[in-house]
This record gives C-alpha cells, sequence and structure tokens, in this order.
C-alpha cells in the first residue's frame, strides 16, 4: 500500500483513544481532545502547507483505488462500536463529573469528526448503499436532515444570503449558531415536502424524508432510554450536539464573508473556488479526510476526497482547520485575522 493511501489511516488512532478513555478515568480520558485541540493546532503553526495536486494518472488510480472508500466503510463501523462502549461505560461506571465530561467531549468529537464529517463524504455518492452508510453515520449525532439540506440546498445556495451554512461578514460564530442550526433544519423540510409532493405523495406521509429521519431518530433514542437509562441518554444527546456545534463550526469557517456576485438574470454565478476557505495544511486535510480542501468539494462536489485538488485562487486560511475552529470561538481575533483578509481579497479583485 503506497504512503499516500496508507496516511488516511492515520485518523483512526482517535479510536483507539477514544475506546481507552470510555474505559479510563483521570487525565488520560482527555488525550483524544488535547491531541485535538493543542497537539495537531500547534503542529500546524509549524508545518508548511502543502498545495501539490496529483499529476493526471495519479489522480485516475487513485479514484478507482477501492482502499480508499474501505477506509470510509470500517469507520462506519468504528463509530457504531466506539458509541457502544460510550454508553455502556456511562452506565456502568461510577464517573466523577470530569470523567463524565472528558468522556462525553470525546464522543462529541467522534460525532463531529466520523459520524458527520465522514457521513457527508458519503452522502455526496450516488451509490444508495454508501448513502444509506452516510445516514448511519450522521445518526450518531442525530443530524441526519443534513444530508437532505447539504446536498440540495446548502450546495445550491453556497455563498449567497439564502443559504443558512454561509456565515455572513462579522456574523459572530455564536449568533451563526442559532441562524444555521434552526434555518437549515426547516430548509431541510421545505426540501423534503417539495420533493415528496413532487412525487404526486402527499407531505404528510412516510415518502417524506424528513419523517423518515424523525421516525428513525426518535427510535434510536428510545433504544438508548430502554437498554441504558434516562442519564445516559442525556450525556449521548449532550455528545450529539457537541458534534452538531462541531460541524457547525466547521460550516462557519469554510465560507466566511464570501459572497456569489449576482447575474444579469436575478441569479447567482456559479460557485467556484474562490468562493471557499481552503486549507493545504497536510494535518487537518488527513484528519478530515481532505475537507479543509473545501474550495475544490464545492466546485465540483462528485469528486471524492482523496483526488480534492489546490485551486490557486481559491482563499487561504492562515492555518488547518482545528487552529481555525479555536480562532473563531474568539470573534474579535476571528473578525481581526480573516476581515483583514477578505479586504485584501477585494482590494485584488478591483485592480483586476
Amino acid at each position: 500500500m503506497q504512503i499516500r493511501t496508507f496516511k488516511y489511516i492515520i485518523p483512526f488512532i482517535f479510536f483507539a483513544g477514544a475506546i481507552h478513555s470510555f474505559k479510563s478515568s483521570g487525565w488520560t480520558v482527555w488525550i483524544p481532545m488535547m491531541i485535538a485541540w493543542i497537539f495537531i493546532p500547534l503542529l500546524e503553526l509549524l508545518l508548511r502547507p502543502d498545495p501539490a495536486n496529483m499529476g493526471a494518472a495519479e489522480e485516475e488510480l487513485a479514484r478507482k483505488n477501492p482502499v480508499y472508500d474501505l477506509f470510509l466503510y470500517i469507520i462506519v463501523a468504528l463509530q457504531y462500536t466506539a458509541l457502544y462502549f460510550y454508553l455502556s461505560g456511562m452506565k456502568a461506571d461510577i464517573l466523577s463529573w470530569q470523567d463524565a465530561l472528558g468522556r462525553t467531549a470525546v464522543m462529541g468529537l467522534l460525532c463531529g469528526t466520523f459520524g458527520i464529517n465522514v457521513g457527508h463524504e458519503l452522502g455526496h455518492r450516488v451509490n444508495p448503499w454508501e448513502q444509506s452508510l452516510a445516514k448511519a453515520l450522521l445518526l450518531t449525532s442525530l443530524y441526519m436532515h443534513f444530508f437532505t439540506e447539504h446536498n440540495k440546498g446548502h450546495h445550491k445556495r453556497v455563498a449567497t444570503p439564502d443559504d443558512p451554512s454561509s456565515a455572513r461578514y462579522n456574523e459572530p460564530l455564536y449568533l451563526f449558531f442559532f441562524r444555521t442550526i434552526i434555518f437549515s433544519y426547516t430548509s431541510a423540510w421545505h426540501i423534503a415536502n417539495a420533493e415528496t409532493r413532487k412525487k404526486g405523495k402527499p407531505a404528510i406521509s412516510l415518502y417524506n424524508e424528513m419523517i423518515q429521519f424523525t421516525l428513525i431518530q426518535t427510535g434510536f433514542l428510545l433504544l438508548i432510554y430502554f437498554f441504558f437509562g434516562p442519564m445516559v441518554l442525556l450525556y449521548f444527546m449532550a455528545a450529539a450536539l457537541i458534534g452538531i456545534l462541531l460541524l457547525e463550526t466547521v460550516n462557519y469557517i469554510e465560507h466566511y464573508g464570501l459572497q456569489r456576485r449576482l447575474t444579469g438574470d436575478g441569479k447567482y454565478e456559479r460557485a467556484m473556488p474562490s468562493h471557499s476557505w481552503n486549507s493545504d495544511h497536510i494535518l487537518g486535510r488527513i484528519f478530515l479526510f481532505e475537507l479543509s480542501r473545501h474550495s475544490d468539494h464545492h466546485y465540483m462536489a462528485s469528486r471524492k476526497y482523496q483526488v480534492l485538488r489546490h485551486h490557486d485562487d481559491a482563499p487561504q486560511m492562515p492555518t488547518g482547520y482545528p487552529g481555525m475552529m479555536l480562532l473563531s470561538l474568539v470573534p474579535p481575533a476571528w473578525f481581526y485575522v480573516m476581515n483583514r483578509r477578505i479586504k485584501k481579497m477585494q482590494d485584488t479583485t478591483s485592480l483586476h
């Protein structure tokens, strides 16, 4: 197996660390969080980004290599394995509040990094089986409507005022949370209702994808309640919320302050690489399965993660996703760094 392929095994260390966290107590519970939010951001400040793209022949080989897909399929099984260990441990062990918080934070990290992120990758596939795996991963964060809204809403409306998942200029992260969570959910209902009616079926019926998701998630919560009890159910819901907030923080940093222009016919120009913030920092790319090459993802949504490309005209983040997510938690610092970059982009564009 080539190094280029092998590197995507590295994120699997989070599963090993999570299982250890779910069986331990004390400071070691927090090891995955330390890696994600201290070790990786610090390293990415020191390591240079890698903008290199594959050659045409290399890209074709990578695109057809089934090992890249196998990694994603394995993650589905590992995600549910980790969730079982988390729920079992929360039920069986007598925990201090610090240990309970640490384990829940680690589970939340898995929900965001693997449950939603890998679910996002699989959700863009056209194979119904892979789409089912995507929905199974999104279920672990109680965010199945993301499948509907992201693919059929966000990708059409990205970097426009109509998109709840695109952060506006000078919009703080914490206000963005409310706007994107509420309106992405309502958007998913509008999309699902319209699609159901288009098929000649009533919107309030089992043909409606959102009603299906609601029933599945309700059943999932009832199963956890029945087998693990009400307290563990609350812990799981807290972990799912952490996963959701991680996703929405990523949404925030990916399109902050970028806008597509209106064309003469009242429509928006096509989404181009310049409408998404990009990061070529290698650790973030590996651990998030190339999500940080986001400009190419929106330019060509069908492109698999292993062959996403760097574009010279894509706006670049100063560091990787983990570091940028931390920066976004402090709005004055975020505005200071990112608004200057947006102003510089606008000045460069005006010169041309």
